[in-house]
C-alpha cells in the first residue's frame, strides 16, 4: 500500500486529566471510522500538559495506568495505531513522552522527551535517552516532540535514515497574553515553528505531521508538510477535530537524511 491516511487529533484542551481521557477516546474512535491506520495527540494531551500557570494534580501513577488502559481499548476497538501525547513517572522523575499503542491495543513502546525547553526542567526532570523507529502495516514512523522539532533537526533526521517516512510531532502551544495571533498558516509574521514544520520535511524526505491542540490564538497548529516541504494540509486556527490526511509514502524517499554525511545520526 503506498497511501496510508493518518489523523492529527487538534482537539481542544481538556479541562481535567478525565476529560482528557475521554476526548482521547472519542477520537481514537471517530479517527477509525474515517479509516486512518494512526492517530497522533498532541504532547502531553493526557492528562494534560503542565503550563506554568496551570492548576494540575500531582502526578498519579494509577490514574494514567488506567488512561492508558482506556486508549487501548479504543485503539484496539477501531484497529488503528495511536500516538498518545502523555506522561509517565521513571525512577529519574517526571517524563514527557509519546505512548505508541498498536491496533491490537498493547503497547508498541516509548518514545520519551529527550530535549526539554529550558522552561520545562524544573516541571519534567527526566530526560529520553534512548529513540525509537516505529511501524504500523506499511508505514514506518518516528516521533519528537515539540522543542525536539523546533529546535533539534537531528532527531528529525535520525528517524528518516533509519527509514521512517513520517515523523509525528507531538507539541503544546498556546496563546500567550498580548502575543499575535496568526491568520494564514507560516505568514510571515508568524513565529519561526510552522515555518520549521516545513523544513523538516523538505531536508530529510519525509512527511512530517504536526499536531497541537485547538486554543484561542495558538502561534501555531496542527500541519502536514510533504517531503519536497510544500504544505499538505492544516487545521484552520482555534477550530477542534481530526485534520486527516492521505500520505503517497511513494514520494518518502528519506533521500536527502541519507546523504548527510555524518555517521552519528
Amino acid at each position: 500500500m503506498s497511501t496510508v491516511r493518518i489523523a492529527l487529533a487538534n482537539l481542544r484542551v481538556p479541562a481535567t486529566p478525565d476529560e482528557s481521557v475521554d476526548l482521547a477516546t472519542a477520537a481514537v474512535a471517530d479517527a477509525g471510522r474515517r479509516g486512518a491506520m494512526v492517530i497522533c495527540f498532541p504532547e502531553c494531551f493526557v492528562p494534560g500538559y503542565r503550563w506554568p500557570d496551570a492548576t494540575i494534580a500531582a502526578p498519579d501513577p494509577a490514574f494514567l495506568e488506567r488512561a492508558w488502559a482506556d486508549v487501548a481499548g479504543a485503539a484496539r476497538a477501531a484497529h488503528i495505531t495511536v500516538i498518545l501525547g502523555t506522561e509517565r513517572l521513571t525512577s529519574r522523575g517526571l517524563q514527557i513522552t509519546a505512548c505508541v499503542i498498536g491496533p491490537d491495543g498493547t503497547i508498541a513502546g516509548w518514545q520519551d522527551k529527550g530535549q526539554l525547553d529550558p522552561s520545562e526542567e524544573a516541571t519534567y526532570p527526566a530526560i529520553g535517552t534512548e529513540r525509537r523507529i516505529f511501524t504500523a502495516g506499511s508505514l514506518t514512523f518516528g516521533v519528537v516532540i515539540c522543542h525536539e522539532g523546533w529546535r533539534y533537526p537531528e532527531t528529525v533526521r535520525w528517524a528518516a535514515r533509519r527509514g521512517a517516512q513520517v515523523v509525528f510531532h507531538p507539541h503544546a502551544h498556546v496563546a500567550e497574553p498580548g502575543s499575535y495571533r496568526p491568520r494564514t498558516f507560516a505568514d510571515p509574521a508568524n513565529t519561526f515553528h510552522e515555518k520549521a514544520m516545513l523544513c523538516r520535511a523538505a531536508e530529510n524526505t519525509c512527511y512530517f505531521a504536526s499536531v497541537n491542540c485547538a486554543s484561542p490564538g495558538s502561534g501555531t497548529t496542527s500541519a502536514v508538510a510533504r517531503p519536497d516541504g510544500t504544505l499538505q494540509c492544516f487545521q484552520p486556527y482555534g477550530q477542534e477535530g481530526l485534520l486527516v490526511a492521505d500520505l503517497d509514502l511513494s514520494t518518502a524517499t528519506g533521500l536527502l537524511a541519507s546523504r548527510c554525511r555524518t555517521s552519528s545520526m
